[in-house]
This record gives structure tokens, C-alpha cells and sequence, in this order.
């Protein structure tokens, strides 16, 4: 599917080549076939748009395609003559499975590159299917680190990993209970069971006591999970200081609902890669239920005027600026990028000059991108807490935009 008018003038219909033309049609499925000056460049955006993670799919397919429009409206792509690019939309439907059937049929419609899925599991299986084909995948948001280490050549994380997300948030949260006098010494944790949550909480259970605290009990939930109710008396009985989610968008919204209904208040919901608790659409919707919710996440640059355009333009849609969108948003920018330098849409060249992208204009707080082994070693989480019915940015102060509040103030 294309978001780009169709309408194409006398003048350049004419300067096109056969093979150009064949290939704007997608008739000549071959990748390395030489495009034509000026014909379409074909980019896979695959997201989960239905199912159980529809609402982060759809918001990642957002940001992907304003992204393409604002290129092709600068005048695509300069040094393939002004190529635009032509989105092949995908829904992997909330599984592996379904990634995998869209990237067999990307494939087949000779996409360049491949950016999205979104979790952990669909990019695991698709990233793998798209090496079969040497064709470039460029992964948006899933952190689970094994994705980049199994060598494969043709995948790329342009996000931070589990590693470097665990690292920071453990480094983060030991910071914010120092400065609070160590009011936090126990800690539950409530996560969903794929490869995403159950990974998480491995981690965390490994590295939480060497800085301090006690882990009472672990919790997983499948996806979706409608009732949070005896997770939330659990909760109640252990009395926690801490709760730690690691859920997807709308059991992280239910499991923080049902513990605001059953009045369960903690010293503090510290999230790690929270579905929700770096959203504006949940702050919007419940906000009591988000008040102080402090999470370590993706989250854009609030100093880059470009991060801040591109904000308002989403909001201007009637659509919440959530860390999908700006995320994908800069994916596409990161292979538009690579497609000029490369000055051509032939796989092998793409690999190579997302290789060697030292690419800068993205909209993250994040330095230039350095791809080592397939993970960007530029990129890097923040922490942030929901203060005021806003989302506020508290570590690192470089980016800072509040103080963080912990623990919770008495009700």
C-alpha cells in the first residue's frame, strides 16, 4: 500500500525506463534490480495493527508513515533522483506467526529494507525469516537482546536493549532511593509471560538484590490478561515498597487501575519498559490511577525542536504522542539516511550503510548511531515519572525537565 498520490506527470512518465516503470508497479520482484531515476522505493513498515498489541501497532505504523510523507513532500530521496519511497504496509497481528507471513510477502514485493515489529517475539522470528532473503530489517522497539546476538548481518536495533534498559533503570532507581533516605527495601514484580515481560523479570531478579532490595514474589500474566484483582490483593498482603510492572499497553492500565481501586498505594510504581506508564493516552484517561507512576523507557528529546514539531503534529491529529510513534519516526529517517548514502536500494548496500551510520537527526536523547554487531550503540533509555497530569523527564539531568517525587505523598 502506498501513502503517496499515484498521480504522476506526462513529463516524468516519459523519462522513466522500463525497468523503472516495472518496478514502480511491482512487477519486477527481484531486490537488486537497478531502479530508475526517479521510481519508488518500496520500505516494509510492519507492525502489530491487530490483536492483543493493535494500539502500540497502529501507533508505530503512525509515526513510520508521517515520516515517509514528510520525505517524499522534501522530495524523496535525493540520490536516487528523487525516488519517493512507497510504504508496504503489515500487520504481523500480535504474533510471531503473522510477522512472519508479512515478511515472506515483503519479500516478494522487493522491499529495500524492513523496519517495526514492534515486540520482542515478532522481531525475534521476522528479523530471522527477512536474513533468509538478505533482506534488511531494522528493528523499532523490541529490547530482548538476543535479537542482535545471533549475528545476523541483516538486522539492526536502532533502540536500546534489555541489557543497557536494566543497567540504567537499576542505576537510576538506587539513585532516587538514596537521595530519598533508602525508604525502599522490598520490591514486587508483576510481568506479562512472553519473551518481553519474562525476560525483564529475569534480569531484574538477578540484579535487584545485588543493589539492595528484596524480591518477595514475581507474578507473571499471560497477554491479555482481564482481571488484575488477585495480583492486586497479593500485592496488598505482601505490602511491597515497591512495585515493578513489565506489561504491554493495556494490562499495564488494568493491573494500575485495580490497584487504585483496591486503594493498594506502595512507596512507588517504578516501571521498567512500562507499557503505559510513559503514555499520555493513559495520563489523559486515568489520570489518578497514573499520578507518580515513575518509569525507565524510550522517550524523545524534549530540548529538539524537531521532537517537539513533530509532537505537535501528531497531537494536532487528535492522536497521543506515545514512544512508538517517535521512535519509527526516526527509523524511517535512519534509512532515508542510508539510502542516500548508499545511492541505491539494492539489499547488500543497504546493509552496508546501515553498517556504517553515524546518523544524528533523529528525535531521541540519544548521540549519533553506531551500529556494533546490530545495536545501536548510541541509543539510550531516560526515566520519567507523571507529575501533574504531565510526563516529566528526571534522569538523566542532562534532559531534565523535573525533580523526581518518592516516595508517593500519603493519600
Amino acid at each position: 500500500m502506498s501513502h503517496w498520490s499515484a498521480r504522476i506527470t506526462r513529463r516524468k512518465l516519459l523519462q522513466r525506463t522500463a525497468v523503472g516503470a516495472a518496478a514502480a508497479t511491482g512487477v519486477v520482484n527481484a531486490p537488486s534490480v537497478l531502479r530508475a531515476q526517479g521510481s519508488a522505493v518500496k520500505l516494509g513498515v510492519l507492525h502489530p495493527v491487530s490483536g492483543a498489541l493493535s494500539y502500540s501497532g497502529q501507533q508505530g505504523r503512525l509515526g513510520a508513515t508521517i515520516a515517509i510523507d514528510e520525505i517524499n513532500a522534501a522530495g524523496g530521496i535525493k540520490a536516487l533522483g528523487g525516488a519517493r519511497i512507497e510504504a508496504v504496509l503489515g500487520d504481523a497481528q500480535s504474533t510471531p506467526e503473522g510477522g512472519n507471513a508479512e515478511v515472506e510477502k515483503m519479500n516478494a514485493a522487493a522491499v529495500a529494507v524492513i523496519v517495526g515489529g514492534y515486540s520482542s517475539s515478532i522481531c525475534l522470528t521476522a528479523s530471522q525469516t527477512a536474513a533468509r532473503y538478505d533482506l534488511p530489517y531494522l528493528v523499532d522497539v523490541g529490547v530482548a537482546d538476543n535479537i542482535v546476538t545471533r549475528g545476523l548481518k541483516n538486522t539492526f536495533r536502532f533502540g536500546p536493549g534489555f541489557g543497557v534498559i536494566a543497567k540504567t533503570a537499576l542505576d537510576n532507581l538506587v539513585t532516587i532511593n538514596d537521595q530519598a533516605g533508602k525508604p525502599a527495601k522490598t520490591v514486587m514484580i508483576v510481568h506479562e509471560d512472553s519473551l518481553f515481560g519474562s525476560g525483564l523479570a529475569k534480569l531484574l531478579n538477578a540484579q535487584l538484590p545485588e543493589r539492595g532490595f528484596q524480591v518477595l514474589e514475581t507474578i507473571p500474566h499471560p497477554t491479555p490478561t482481564r482481571d488484575f484483582n488477585n495480583v492486586a490483593l497479593k500485592i496488598k498482603t505482601q505490602n511491597p515498597d515497591l512495585v515493578i510492572p513489565a506489561d504491554y499497553y493495556n494490562e499495564y492500565v488494568l493491573l494500575a487501575r485495580t490497584m487504585q481501586q483496591q486503594r493498594v498505594r506502595p512507596k512507588g510504581i517504578y516501571s521498567v519498559l512500562g507499557g503505559a506508564a510513559s503514555s499520555y493516552k493513559f495520563v489523559k484517561e486515568f489520570p489518578e490511577a497514573a499520578q507518580y507512576i515513575m518509569d525507565c523507557n524510550h522517550w524523545f528529546d524534549p530540548r529538539n525542536p524537531k521532537a517537539l514539531a513533530l509532537k505537535k503534529k501528531v497531537e494536532d491529529r487528535g492522536e497521543f504522542y506515545t514512544y512508538e510513534v517517535f521512535m519509527n519516526y526516526s527509523c524511517i529517517l535512519l534509512v532515508a539516511d542510508a539510502l542516500e548514502r548508499a545511492g541505491s536500494a539494492e539489499r547488500a548496500k543497504m546493509i552496508a550503510a546501515l553498517e556504517s551510520s553515524t546518523f544524528a537527526g533523529h528525535v531521541m536523547p540519544y548521540g549519533p548511531t553506531k551500529f556494533v554487531d546490530g545495536q545501536n550503540q548510541g541509543a539510550a533509555p531516560v526515566n520519567t515519572q507523571v507529575l501533574g497530569n504531565d510526563i516529566q523527564l528526571i534522569f538523566p539531568q542532562t534532559f531534565a525537565t523535573a525533580k523526581p517525587v518518592f516516595p508517593v505523598p500519603p493519600a
